[in-house]
């Protein structure tokens, strides 16, 4: 029989709406489960979870709240290296080093000879001690992850490291290439922000 559950995590700090989506993705044989949250980066939270199970999400704004729908059909199955619910937490831990890849480009001047200097520089990465934690890609530097190139694999080789790959959503959606992710996981300027604030340094390849 269908199913439908609504939750009402306003208040609820992460990871508990995605705890308590967990809980009812259990008890549930097919159905939808609508969550409703307070903030952008639980929202955001919900949908990675949500895909991270094989469900179909929607997230919809709703005044100062985000209605955020997961469907669970008999196909849903979770990724094989589908994180932990505990796992989705808004708050980073404090420290370690970003790298913030805002262009497809490096530098200012010549484009062809701005693309050689970035492709250069990622490919570089792996070789600099320490590593990133997490790096993150914004405006026209989504293309870096959401367009086929020589670039991919370096950087899906960072993920194997341990480094956290981001795009944001919004800029990826600006492109038309929400659908066309090739490596990391989308995010949001909450998470951007958050991650940024306290981080111990930021570099970036301007």
């Amino acid at each position: 029989m269908v199913q439908r559950m609504q939750i009402d995590c306003r208040g609820l700090k992460c990871p508990q709406p995605v705890l308590k989506a967990k809980e009812a993705l259990e008890q549930i044989g097919s159905g939808e489960i609508e969550i409703i949250v307070d903030n952008e980066g639980s929202a955001s939270n919900l949908q990675r979870f949500a895909g991270s199970q094989g469900c179909p999400v929607t997230v919809q704004a709703a005044g100062a709240d985000y209605r955020v729908v997961i469907a669970k059909t008999a196909d849903s199955r979770p990724a094989a290296d589908a994180p932990s619910a505990d796992r989705f937490t808004c708050a980073p831990e404090a420290g370690g080093l970003i790298y913030a890849v805002s262009s497809a480009t490096m530098g200012r001047g010549d484009d062809e000879l701005g693309r050689m200097l970035l492709r250069a520089w990622i490919k570089t990465i792996k070789e600099v001690s320490p590593l990133p934690a997490r790096i993150f890609f914004y405006n026209s530097g989504v293309m870096i992850t959401a367009v086929e190139s020589d670039l991919v694999q370096p950087l899906r080789d960072l993920e194997a490291k341990g480094v956290e790959i981001f795009s944001c959503g919004t800029c990826l959606d600006f492109f038309h290439l929400q659908e066309s992710l090739l490596v990391g996981k989308k995010t949001n300027m909450y998470e951007i922000m958050q991650s940024m604030a306290a981080a111990t340094k930021v570099v970036s390849p301007l």
